[in-house]
């Protein structure tokens, strides 16, 4: 059969597909492979079945799609890749592309709907995570007894932190330059107390930190599950929000929004009206450790004897190559021992909504990681992502692990506030 030509603006491009050589070094690398250890479920699989359904020569059948479906988006393969194969993009157009012939699942149809419903409008998100909160402690207490497929998603029930974190305009007045900090549709309402580290943080190291209220969801969400449309829609918006307020640079806390942020330039590359304000944004997203360990941060004057263990997120680690910097910040706190566990930047199986939607892989992918971290005697995981956070917290509540996982600015601002200690110091030592 002749191939069709890859023309459809979200489809895979014959540049980045014909950059594999399969020669199979990311078989090991790749979560689902070392699990299920099929050839579908592999990156390289996966990428003949991509240019397969790009080209036409296969056609977006059930079986097909679950290979595609069951990819993390860790981009792991992409740190072990010789040829450069930028494996992420090439996934979230395959996806893009099924949806926009109209041959997306209904499974994929119906999470595109409601991330739509919930994380375009703020105020559902939050009292979705506000209404959840009261039936929190019963659904922790009952996870281990439900069955395996209910588990995670009991005991990964959300607690609020306190009142969501949607403050706009100006947060910290300094002396220094001005930079935005990023929001995001998650973290204001589940952890907004990251936001509030970050912001004394910044002030600390006496920037000015504003936030633009026009700002939205990154789309990070949306493009993962081939709804590319509302993902582009998205970043227009903050392209336009922060431009505006004319940052000197965009912080982010949560390493997936970063990963997609600073890919605004390539995503939006086609569009004549914003592909040179996509790429000025990009240059200017910065995630938070690797912002601040660059900062002018006064020495942090607290200890926190604490022994510490550093899970990387996989669109921290993977998708931006930010690996020292986290490690530099919290080396940098007094007292603090910093315990490395086995595999750091191997996937926890949050990954996104995965865990949702397919709860049982997610189980065994935690079930790996919180063994490299009772390993280490740690008494608090650190992380980056609200994903990561999210997943961590269900995995010690599950397996009883007595440590607490916390966002690594969290730390960092503890070093420098008493009153942040004593939470920390809580935690039942091994």
């Amino acid at each position: 059969m002749s191939r069709r030509p890859l023309s459809f603006p979200f489809a895979p491009t014959e540049e980045d597909l014909s950059r594999c050589v399969h020669c199979g070094l990311c078989l090991q690398s790749c979560p689902t492979y070392r699990l299920l250890r099929l050839e579908a479920d592999s990156p390289r699989g996966r990428l003949h079945i991509i240019r397969a359904l790009a080209e036409g020569r296969i056609e977006a059948t059930p079986s097909a799609l679950e290979h595609l479906e069951l990819c993390l988006q860790c981009r792991t393969c992409e740190a072990v890749c010789p040829s450069g194969v930028p494996f992420g993009r090439i996934m979230e157009s395959a996806r893009a592309l099924v949806t926009a012939r109209g041959r997306a699942p209904r499974g994929w149809r119906l999470r595109q709907a409601l991330l739509r419903l919930f994380l375009l409008r703020p105020a559902l998100a939050d009292g979705a995570v506000a209404l959840l909160g009261p039936l929190a402690p019963l659904a922790h207490a009952l996870a281990r007894r439900l069955p395996p497929p209910l588990r995670l998603l009991a005991a990964s029930t959300p607690r609020p932190g306190g009142r969501p974190y949607r403050r706009y305009g100006l947060l910290a007045e300094g002396a220094g330059p001005t930079v935005g900090l990023f929001l995001g549709c998650v973290m204001p309402a589940l952890y907004p107390r990251v936001h509030r580290a970050a912001v004394r943080l910044l002030a600390l190291a006496g920037f000015r930190v504003v936030s633009p209220p026009g700002q939205v969801c990154c789309g990070a969400l949306f493009a993962h599950n081939g709804d590319m449309a509302t993902a582009l829609a998205l970043a227009r918006r903050n392209i336009d929000a922060f431009l505006a307020a004319g940052v000197q640079a965009v912080v982010v806390d949560a390493a997936g929004c970063g990963a997609l942020m600073k890919e605004y330039g390539h995503l939006l590359s086609g569009d004549p009206a914003y592909a040179e304000a996509a790429c000025r944004f990009s240059a200017l997203v910065r995630d938070a450790s690797e912002f601040l360990a660059e900062a002018p941060l006064p020495p942090p004057p607290r200890e926190l004897p604490l022994r510490v263990t550093y899970q990387d997120p996989c669109h921290l680690a993977h998708a931006q190559g930010v690996r020292a910097a986290p490690r530099h910040l919290l080396r940098q706190v007094p007292a603090l021992a910093l315990i490395e566990m086995e595999h750091p930047d191997r996937c926890c199986g949050s990954a996104g909504v995965y865990a949702l939607a397919h709860p049982a892989l997610a189980l065994r992918l935690l079930r790996e990681r919180l063994g490299e971290v009772e390993a280490t005697c740690a008494q608090v995981v650190a992380t980056a992502n609200p994903g990561c956070m999210l997943q961590l917290e269900a995995g010690a509540r599950l397996y009883g692990l007595p440590c607490r996982v916390v966002h690594l600015l969290e730390l960092l601002a503890a070093a420098y506030d008493r009153r942040e200690t004593a939470p920390l110091n809580e935690v039942g030592k091994r």
